[in-house]
């Protein structure tokens, strides 16, 4: 396993991830109230976050991509989605439909990229404008449901509770999107 600063950073998200789920199970006034754990919470989202677009600029921009980076980014990112719709569906600030279709969705296209590697067809299911489009809308609802309060006069949880449902729109889009092209090899296997 190569260690470079893209590895590290993709390395430090995953460790945000008990940090963000942690806060919430620190009694409140051992921060001084929800208001700061919630904004240290959507922080320390925020930081994991910027990680994920940095280590993968860093790594092309050096070139130090490797296979098992190319691995675990995608999985460092969807443990921190996942975590953080856990987190929020026990605040009760998303909708337990969105966060199964979230989920739900992250399981399904790992599933299916997993197999189509195995098969020697992960091009049909490569990353497509729709996926990142997605990662954005949740990468920005969920630090604003995480934060639950107004920002410069501006409801985070109405700011988040629309891009939730926008991300939410895109995860089902962009499934069915990656299962249609995944498609010809999915019959041709099942026959």
């Amino acid at each position: 396993m190569p260690l470079n600063t893209p590895m590290i950073l993709t390395w430090l998200r995953i460790a945000l991830i008990p940090l963000v789920v942690a806060l919430f199970y620190l009694p409140a006034g051992w921060l001084g109230g929800e208001a700061l754990r919630d904004t240290l919470a959507a922080s320390a989202f925020i930081v994991a976050a910027l990680t994920d677009w940095f280590d993968g600029w860093l790594a092309r921009r050096w070139n130090q991509t490797s296979a098992f980076g190319a691995f675990l980014d995608p999985v460092a990112d969807k443990l921190m989605v996942c975590a953080a719709l856990l987190v929020l569906l026990d605040l009760q600030r998303v909708d337990i439909f969105i966060a199964l279709i979230i989920i739900g969705r992250e399981i399904t296209i790992s599933a299916l990229r997993e197999w189509m590697a195995q098969i020697g067809a992960s091009g049909s299911v490569a990353v497509h404008w729709l996926g990142k489009f997605k990662t954005a809308a949740q990468m920005v609802a969920i630090p604003c449901l995480l934060y639950g309060q107004s920002l410069f006069g501006v409801s985070s949880m109405q700011v988040g509770s629309i891009l939730i449902i926008v991300a939410a729109i895109l995860t089902v889009w962009s499934m069915f999107y990656y299962l249609r092209r995944a498609w010809p090899q999915i019959r041709e296997r099942a026959s």
